[in-house]
């Protein structure tokens, strides 16, 4: 008998794929469901409709790929110090979110949707994102790789500074292509972290 978890992460498997051939407007629940090779109740009961299951796909698949990104920065060079490990896995979060099919569809043809969960309110995906990098941000400031400041609050600017790029990348096809977008955005970001002149040592803050 299949698992809970099994069951689940086979209808978000089977909402991705149908996310990504017609959009979410028509997408439903009966079609994930047929997918997904189970009866219509069986996804009622987790999720009363389609943008209720396509935020906790988003949300899956923002997950794993910041796990990804993260493995990679520490493993590739665990002896960076932590703002330049953190700038990279940024940077490569909004790599593989910007060619992302589930997310590159959403944003392309659909962006009003994830007006609420983007400009209005902190979702469960940016949650997750926080649970990433706050702790990155601390650690740069122990060890003197990050300017002083509230976590939290640096963190967020982070957050929303890779978000905004992201969706906005068609804002400039005619300038810089993906790659040198990131690379941009890897500036921006470490100059951002990056201490004060004379700024030595610990510099965290709560607020």
């Amino acid at each position: 008998m299949a698992s809970k978890r099994n069951v689940e992460d086979g209808i978000l498997d089977a909402a991705r794929t149908c996310v990504e051939a017609f959009g979410v407007r028509r997408t439903t629940l009966t079609d994930v469901a047929r997918r997904a090779g189970v009866s219509r109740p069986t996804v009622y009961r987790r999720w009363p409709d389609v943008t209720a299951l396509v935020a906790d796909l988003l949300t899956r698949e923002l997950r794993t790929l910041l796990l990804e990104e993260e493995e990679r920065a520490a493993d590739d060079r665990p002896e960076e110090r932590a703002r330049t490990r953190l700038v990279r896995h940024a940077g490569g979060v909004a790599r593989a979110l910007a060619t992302h099919p589930l997310f590159t569809r959403v944003v392309d043809s659909e962006p009003e949707l994830l007006a609420t969960y983007t400009f209005h309110r902190l979702g469960t995906s940016h949650r997750a994102a926080l649970e990433v990098i706050v702790p990155a941000v601390a650690e740069g400031q122990d060890d003197g790789s990050v300017r002083g400041g509230d976590p939290a609050v640096l963190a967020r600017m982070v957050l929303v500074t890779v978000q905004n790029t992201v969706t906005a990348r068609r804002l400039f096809e005619d300038l810089l292509d993906e790659d040198a977008l990131v690379d941009e955005l890897m500036t921006l970001l470490d100059g951002y972290l990056a201490p004060a002149e004379g700024e030595h040592g610990p510099g965290r803050t709560t607020a």
